[in-house]
């Protein structure tokens, strides 16, 4: 007799659902969230039948947390379900709207029962695969709070101290660059900026840890943040002053956090198997091919074919076809982060690698616009990598692009 889980967790308890083949209830119980309440569920399990040949397999509305960590350990399969998904699931059987915790433990154990085909398992990555997802992950997300609080500080700047902005606007980086940080520290308000030295200017950027071109740069800033500009009242001016300050000591905590995440998330990434392959490609390195490895995983089993990987990350179009309607546009529903590293992976291959420029400059030249140009891109280098990861093979550009046939050849 098959047996089915459903777990529908809590952050303090979880219920449990164990249905048959039948959909008939089987077993169900609440435990906490704990160790023994771990424990009861495996003694669960084991009453119905579960052993290591045929373990139960799982359905849970969460791919994360220690639960579904200790579910993994035990070697069985564990379905993640879309919470949406599951309220879906849940109208076939009442229509009254009403939230019940045994009910959606139930509905996910009969999902499983009824449509375990149409959903995959999490895949059985490496534990160092893991780890690299999760220093990935937050060396991504402190890469975006790096940029909000970028954003929010130059949105500040902008309205009482517009000549600090002209000073650095040449900078790549602009505030998030140390020199600027290091300006502004001592130099909050236009004010405070026109008493500044030369000595003191070279002090702070020696301080931020430049080592060349200090003079030539302290006399450029020097004249720069003496430029006029219109001013608030002082005691206004001195106020907003202080707000930056605020800004700025966020700012500095998210770009040393950048920089932490991303040296322990290339340590980690240089270990794993996949990684000459991987940063074989142009335009992936240390920190985007270990973004890409995150979200692709390094289990060989997880995508059915390339198909599978590029409509998982956005890449490929989707076509929506009723009656005599047909189109044929971009996929919403992907992985977000998956996504975000494709685009900056095919601009700078669009950038430094010839045959991948030539590819975008193609659909350019066919008419599509720059976002849609280097999705297509993304969509092809990411079935070249696909096909490495599974043939075991390095990137070779003569292979990924092949030179197009001219009429002399």
């Amino acid at each position: 007799m098959k047996v089915f889980c459903g777990v529908d967790w809590a952050e303090s308890h979880h219920d449990i659902a164990l249905v048959d083949q039948d959909g008939r209830l089987l077993a169900k119980r609440r435990i906490k969230d704990s160790a023994e309440g771990f424990t009861e569920l495996l003694q669960m399990l084991a009453d119905a039948g579960d052993d290591p040949a045929t373990a139960i397999p799982v359905a849970i509305e969460t791919p994360r947390g220690l639960l579904v960590a200790a579910l993994r350990g035990t070697g069985r399969k564990v379905y993640s379900i879309n919470p949406m998904a599951v309220a879906r699931y849940r109208e076939r059987h009442t229509v009254a709207r009403k939230i019940s915790d045994h009910v959606d433990a139930m509905t996910l154990a009969n999902i499983l029962r009824t449509d375990a085909h149409a959903h995959r398992p999490l895949p059985d990555d490496t534990e160092l695969a893991r780890a690299i997802s999760v220093l990935a992950r937050a060396h991504q997300d402190a890469t975006w709070r790096r940029t909000k609080a970028s954003n929010e500080l130059r949105s500040l700047l902008r309205e009482y101290f517009p000549t600090f902005l002209d000073a650095f606007a040449g900078n790549t980086t602009n505030l998030g660059s140390r020199d600027a940080r290091a300006m502004l520290a001592i130099a909050p308000t236009p004010a405070a900026a026109a008493k500044l030295s030369r000595t003191r200017i070279a002090a702070a950027l020696r301080r931020a840890g430049r080592q060349r071109g200090i003079e030539q740069l302290a006399e450029k800033l020097y004249h720069a943040l003496r430029r006029p500009q219109l001013h608030h009242p002082p005691l206004v001016e001195k106020a907003m002053g202080e707000q930056a300050c605020a800004l700025l000591a966020v700012l500095d905590t998210e770009c040393t956090n950048v920089d932490r995440l991303g040296q322990a998330v290339a340590e980690a990434f240089v270990q794993h198997p996949d990684y000459e392959i991987i940063t074989s490609f142009p335009g992936l390195g240390d920190h985007l091919g270990a973004r890409v490895l995150a979200e692709v995983g390094d289990d060989p089993t997880r995508f059915a074919d390339a198909r599978g990987l590029k409509a998982y990350a956005g890449s490929a179009p989707v076509t929506r076809a009723s009656g005599r309607s047909v189109s044929i546009t971009h996929r919403v529903i992907k992985n977000d982060r998956l996504a975000a590293a494709g685009f900056i992976w095919a601009f700078t291959a669009s950038t430094n690698h010839p045959p991948a420029r030539a590819h975008y400059q193609r659909r350019r030249d066919s008419g599509s616009r720059h976002p849609a140009a280097l999705r297509h891109l993304f969509n092809r280098m990411l079935g070249q990598l696909y096909h490495c990861l599974q043939t075991r093979q390095l990137y070779d550009p003569i292979k990924a692009f092949a030179p197009p046939v001219t009429a002399a050849t």
